[in-house]
């Protein structure tokens, strides 16, 4: 049975005080937003352009009341939030179908919000081939190969992807036709030559070796390797822009940027087939002989610290499960105790902090732990292990200038050169690299929510305390300028004089 609306708004006064703060500091970005239940397990992943506005919206009176039954009894479960920002929403997007295919949340079935993207597929056993739009992608397209099926995707719109399959039908002039083998009879109720761009092989327009080539160079546009195509394409647009068309231009333009996204988002996803499943387990196998390794690692974590000139330190742990990154398991940390340059006792501090919450929660342990870096690194890893009681689990730092690996080995270490192409090694920088992405990215996160909070250090007669309290009370500073003075006069500590000093403070900022 679903929670009624009144008992739900009580049940949402009694959320703890920490999802409360959650809700208070999510970021104004693009993003995907994790909600677990009481016991931790992930319930629903969602997307958002903001994640700030669209997590905050389930919790409004005005929202719930509106909402479905099902939708009531899924804010009822959330017990916490965790959130992944993205570059764009296009990233979002598929950082969610992602997540929904990692973790199978049942919200996410039970409000039918697992979608499937937008593919174009190439089925080359075809005498004529045809391309075509769908979302299921079947086992037969999952290698390339001269007899079997290609896929193109996915793609964040329905409109990129039509707009993708358009614009190669009529450049390369592939037939439209549902037909398995189009011929003169069927040519006859078909005028796709005429009124479209169609080069009716079916009439022997175009011989089958030439079709076949025009289906191979329509594949390397949707790969993204012929990006003379879109030159064409905005030279176009520019000369009909100069000739005063420009309905025409305005056409086109539209053309190009649904081309332009969805070849962007094409090669978001090749960097992630490069690295399929199938391979990722392969490279893992490949790193368990290299490194020596007594367990096959399963479960890989790595480290990174993110500073400048010691200040706003902040680490972060990532880590890759069979090779593959999880984003659902990455963990970051705001350096306490270190207030000097000292990036080792920075890492040490952060690894520290990690194997004691894992020991102390009786999580899994990693099966190989990397930090970025070479013998000191390692050593200072070793020395934070050592401290916990921790042994078996194996560590290996990766210098950059090099790219050398380091293992450790109870106080000694060896050294480890492997060859650039070597698919262990590859796996390690993917993983360095996105430790060090995920600690930078929130650095620089921190970092500029600082900055907007030292804003308030400049107005006389707003010590800490005050300024504390209205960062808590109102969630930033942004939110802050936008209150009305009576609200922030209504602010313990505040009063009416300082509420109007700080809104002319803010108003000239």
């Amino acid at each position: 049975m679903f929670p009624s609306f009144e008992l739900l708004l009580k049940i949402i006064m009694m959320f703890p005080s920490l999802l409360k703060s959650k809700l208070r500091a999510l970021p104004d970005k693009p993003g995907c937003y994790l909600m677990r239940d009481a016991a931790g397990n992930i319930i629903y992943v969602g997307k958002a352009s903001s994640l700030r506005k669209r997590v905050q919206s389930y919790f409004r009176s005005a929202t719930l009341r509106r909402s479905s039954a099902k939708l009531r009894s899924l804010v009822h479960c959330v017990h916490d939030i965790d959130v992944i920002t993205a570059r764009s929403e296009a990233d979002a997007i598929l950082t969610e179908d992602k997540l929904i295919k990692d973790f199978q949340p049942r919200f996410n079935v039970l409000l039918r919000d697992d979608k499937r993207f937008p593919l174009l597929s190439v089925d080359l056993r075809q005498p004529v081939p045809r391309f075509k739009l769908c979302r299921i992608k079947r086992a037969d397209g999952a290698l390339y190969h001269a007899q079997r099926v290609i896929y193109f995707g996915p793609y964040i719109s329905s409109s990129a992807a039509r707009e993708a399959l358009d614009f190669i039908e009529r450049k390369y002039g592939l037939r439209k036709c549902s037909v398995m083998i189009p011929d003169r009879k069927a040519h006859i109720h078909c005028h796709a030559d005429t009124i479209l761009y169609c080069s009716a092989p079916c009439t022997g327009k175009i011989s089958n070796e030439q079709y076949r080539a025009n289906v191979d160079e329509a594949a390397a546009f949707l790969r993204g390797e012929r990006p003379r195509a879109l030159m064409e394409l905005r030279e176009a647009m520019e000369k009909a822009s100069a000739e005063l068309k420009f309905e025409k231009a305005a056409a086109i333009r539209d053309s190009l940027q649904l081309l332009t996204n969805a070849l962007r988002t094409k090669a978001h996803i090749v960097g992630e087939k490069a690295v399929s499943p199938d391979k990722a387990a392969s490279d893992a196998e490949a790193l368990q002989r290299a490194l020596g390794l007594k367990h096959f690692p399963t479960l890989i974590q790595a480290v990174d610290i993110s500073n400048i000139s010691g200040k706003h330190a902040v680490g972060s742990v990532v880590a890759a499960v069979n090779g593959i990154c999880r984003p659902a398991l990455y963990r970051m940390f705001r350096v306490t105790t270190i207030k000097t340059v000292d990036d080792a006792a920075m890492m040490e501090e952060v690894i520290f902090r990690h194997f004691r919450r894992l020991k102390e929660e009786n999580k899994r342990m990693p099966d190989l732990f990397l930090v970025d870096g070479g013998i000191s690194q390692l050593h200072t890893a070793e020395r934070a292990l050592r401290t916990l009681g921790i042994e078996e689990v194996a560590l290996a730092g990766l210098a950059k200038k090099f790219e050398e690996i380091y293992m450790g080995n109870g106080g000694r270490s060896r050294r480890l050169v492997l060859s650039r192409e070597s698919p262990a090694l590859q796996l390690l920088q993917r993983i360095r690299d996105e430790a060090h992405r995920f600690a930078h990215s929130y650095h620089n996160r921190l970092r500029a929510k600082l900055i907007r909070e030292s804003v308030l250090d400049e107005i006389s007669g707003l010590g800490p305390q005050r300024k504390l309290r209205l960062l808590q009370h109102f969630g930033s500073v942004k939110a802050l300028a936008r209150a009305p003075e009576e609200k922030i006069a209504a602010v313990a500590g505040i009063g009416p004089m300082l509420a109007r000093k700080i809104k002319a403070f803010l108003c000239r900022a």
